[in-house]
């Protein structure tokens, strides 16, 4: 199964993809990174421009990757309403190119990625991207961090329905 994860932003939008063995196989299989990056826009260019850019880019990473299930970062509200008021058109604009293209879009707090990913939902980012390489056998931390994070949101995906499935009789 392919999972596409996504940290959304306007300035940058992280994305991972990871090939994961089926929930019925019982091999010990790790998943493995397809590929990871950012699409990026300008602070000079207006909303709508940047968000048809994501939006275009998104449905590129879709399209050739045709992944099943998408995993999206939540947005985390913090002191700047702003920022968080725009993270959230972002992440709209990346729902509806996953709802375009078929994949089931699930969404995940900043708080349960490092949760999946460290056993600590508090944990600084650089432990959460130690994690990352350790657990999928990387030579180096992904880079940049919006692309770890993504890579993050993707395992932390592929972790809950693996558990979800184990509870399920």
């Amino acid at each position: 199964m392919i999972i596409l994860g996504v940290d959304p932003g306007t300035a940058v939008t992280g994305y991972g993809v990871l090939r994961t063995p089926s929930l019925t196989d019982k091999r010990e299989e790790r998943p493995e990174v397809v590929d990871y990056g950012c699409i990026r826009t300008s602070n000079t260019q207006e909303m709508p421009h940047r968000l048809r850019i994501i939006y275009q880019k998104m449905s590129e990473i879709i399209q050739k990757y045709h992944p099943e299930e998408i995993a999206i970062e939540e947005v985390f509200f913090n002191k700047n309403s702003k920022t968080a008021l725009s993270v959230g058109q972002a992440r709209g604009v990346i729902i509806l190119a996953a709802s375009f293209k078929g994949g089931k879009v699930f969404s995940y707090t900043p708080l349960e990625v490092k949760q999946a990913i460290t056993g600590y939902g508090r944990a600084k980012k650089r432990q959460v991207q130690h994690m990352i390489k350790k657990l999928l056998l990387l030579p180096q931390i992904p880079f940049p961090d919006d692309a770890s994070d993504a890579i993050a949101v993707a395992l932390c995906h592929y972790h809950s329905r693996k558990l979800k499935s184990l509870a399920t009789p």
